[in-house]
């Protein structure tokens, strides 16, 4: 089965990349290269253009998976979704799920993934064998950690485009079960949860039970929440979140000595925050029981919701909304960053002060040990324009909605996180907006190295740079 997968995906991905390269050069010299696509998972908008883009049609599926070596060939286009699909059926998985569907794999190795299981194995781009890419130059290369274009293979994670697309992937898999246990672990101190988070990612226990998957919720200063999960081969009743029931609100309990148990099937699991995008589905009002009883199970979704924000995006429709009301525009809050384990309490009591958006996600988060390495080398190099520390523990913060605006001041709230968050030592992702001067961002974001890979592989600059798309939002 998995040789005829094989033979028919090699030739439908073949044809697609003749797809991709003659859109390449058909594109005018001097006209900026960009992906024709319908959907993305980035919130900030981009620039109008009339120039035609890549063609990435047929550059979606995947492309086989090969159960002995635990190991998944997929096109860049593919999204986890239709990957998890294709590994389940072997007990096997991406070491990193991101946890919307429709992200995907060339997505969330340009761009950067998380989720409950980056505190053992790290990011999604860490799991990456090979990767095929289509360069700026308009070469195709690719690219490993121990082979000629190893600099592209550790610069590519957080280049958002801008020295090339994934074309093709070879990802490791592991082994999973088909059902996950969780706790939800109740605490009423911000730093009693920063203790417990930071001994479970170095432990992988709790109480004696194994953990293989740790995220958090926190609601308020004195609500908070960790989620312990475990494998389990144990038939039994499991819940389900993709209908009437809401996953964000299973976790909350008042039992601050006992944690709440729950029991899902491992492919709930991996997509318990995608039927309501985390808690963002309430700005729809598809929580309201009044309404989510006729709301088409189809569309409990987060590419769904995609869709009204792209509508709001183009039309304005929310700050219209607020004009009639007498109300100020909104300033979008929608980010991930990431600070030292150590400074998990400092920035959510901050946060929670200083910012009024609940609840906030947390995820545990430390480079794979060993990392990939380069040719002559044993120990994994750190990714070149995302420079996390190895052996150091992180926390990913999550927080997704609007404030109002403040006049005159352009991402006032978002500026005070990027400069809250490099006071604390930390990162942030770029898929949302950013507002950085330009100096701080080059010493954030790769600078010469950056510099370097981008005359190296995009010699003409047919690609727009990295601060061009995530800071101009050209």
């Amino acid at each position: 089965m998995a040789s005829e997968q094989l033979e028919y995906g090699d030739t439908a991905f073949r044809r697609g990349v003749t797809r991709l390269i003659d859109s390449y050069e058909a594109i005018p010299d001097g006209a900026t290269v960009r992906l024709s696509k319908k959907t993305s998972n980035l919130f900030r908008k981009r620039a109008e253009t009339t120039t035609p883009g890549l063609d990435v049609s047929g550059l979606d599926k995947v492309i086989g998976v090969d159960p002995t070596a635990r190991t998944a060939q997929v096109a860049g286009m593919c999204t986890y979704e239709d990957l998890v699909d294709a590994t389940l059926p072997y007990g096997l998985a991406p070491t990193v799920v991101p946890q919307l569907k429709t992200i995907t794999l060339g997505g969330a190795v340009t761009g950067m993934g998380i989720e409950s299981t980056s505190f053992r194995s790290g990011l999604p781009h860490e799991a990456v064998l090979e990767i095929e890419i289509l360069t700026g130059a308009g070469d195709l290369v690719v690219a490993r950690p121990d082979n000629e274009f190893r600099d592209l293979y550790f610069g590519f994670p957080n280049s958002y485009g801008s020295l090339g697309y994934a074309v093709r992937l070879k990802i490791a898999l592991e082994e999973v079960k088909p059902y996950v246990e969780l706790r939800h672990v109740r605490f009423t101190d911000l730093r009693a949860l920063q203790e417990t988070m930071s001994a479970v990612a170095d432990d992988r226990t709790y109480q004696g039970e194994p953990v293989d998957y740790l995220d958090g919720v926190v609601f308020s200063a004195d609500e908070s929440y960790l989620t312990l999960g475990t494998q389990t081969t144990a038939p039994g009743p499991v819940s389900d979140y993709t209908g009437s029931e809401i996953y964000y609100r299973s976790i909350q309990h008042a039992d601050i000595a006992v944690p709440k148990r729950d029991r899902l099937t491992i492919r709930d699991y991996l997509w318990r925050w995608d039927t309501d995008w985390f808690w963002c589905s309430r700005a729809f009002g598809a929580q309201d029981p009044r309404i989510r009883r006729f709301w088409p199970k189809k569309y409990l979704r987060s590419s769904f919701y995609w869709k009204l924000i792209r509508y709001d995006h183009r039309w304005n429709i929310a700050d219209r909304i607020n004009s009639r009301k007498g109300l100020p525009a909104n300033e979008r809050v929608v980010q991930d960053i990431e600070v030292p384990i150590n400074r998990t309490a400092d920035f959510a009591e901050w946060f929670i002060s200083e910012v009024p958006i609940e609840p906030i996600w947390l995820c545990p988060l430390r480079l794979a040990d060993p990392g990939p390495a380069p040719a002559g080398s044993t120990e994994g190099q750190p990714w070149t324009l995302y420079p996390l520390e190895r052996g150091r523990t992180y926390v990913n913060f999550g927080f997704w909605s609007a404030v109002p605006v403040t006049p005159g001041v352009p991402g006032h709230t978002n500026r005070r996180i990027e400069n809250k968050v490099s006071e604390l030592g930390g990162h942030k992702s770029l898929y949302s907006e950013s507002f950085y001067p330009p100096e701080e961002f080059d010493r954030l974001y790769g600078g010469a190295d950056y510099r370097g890979l981008k005359s190296k592989y995009d010699p003409k600059s047919r690609l727009l740079s990295l601060y061009e798309k995530t800071v101009k939002r050209a």
